[in-house]
């Protein structure tokens, strides 16, 4: 479920995005985005695990695969980057899966593929 309500964990990450893009621009690769956004968590002090990877429970057994999150951010906000043209209901419904399957509180899903950067916060 998507939220309109706004935090000060999500505020930052934003705005550190939002850096990101005002810097870059669009049009790099996924890759790049992810360097340059791990750069600017650390300049704002915001806390984050990069490329983390998260069991996933199904019923009371943890799967032996294992989900990789771009970022966790205040032990609590799974951040998802995308570098696309534009954000589709599949991109929701992956987040919404990871936050289920990580049992984590709040999600982004930031695009950086676009001429203006799109964000969207979900709760589990």
């Amino acid at each position: 479920m998507t939220t309109d309500r706004r935090d000060s964990q999500t505020y930052a990450i934003i705005g550190a995005a939002m850096e990101v893009h005002t810097r870059l621009g669009y049009g790099f690769l996924e890759a790049v985005y992810h360097e340059a956004l791990m750069i600017e968590l650390d300049r704002a002090g915001i806390p984050f695990r990069r490329e983390f990877a998260l069991p996933i429970h199904y019923r009371d057994t943890v799967l032996a695969c294992q989900y990789r999150a771009d970022f966790i951010c205040f032990d609590e906000v799974l951040v998802e980057l995308k570098a696309l043209v534009q954000l589709s209901p599949r991109e929701d419904a992956q987040i919404m899966n990871y936050l289920r399957a990580a049992r984590l509180p709040k999600g982004l899903l930031i695009n950086f593929g676009g001429a203006k950067l799109e964000y969207k916060r979900f709760k589990s």
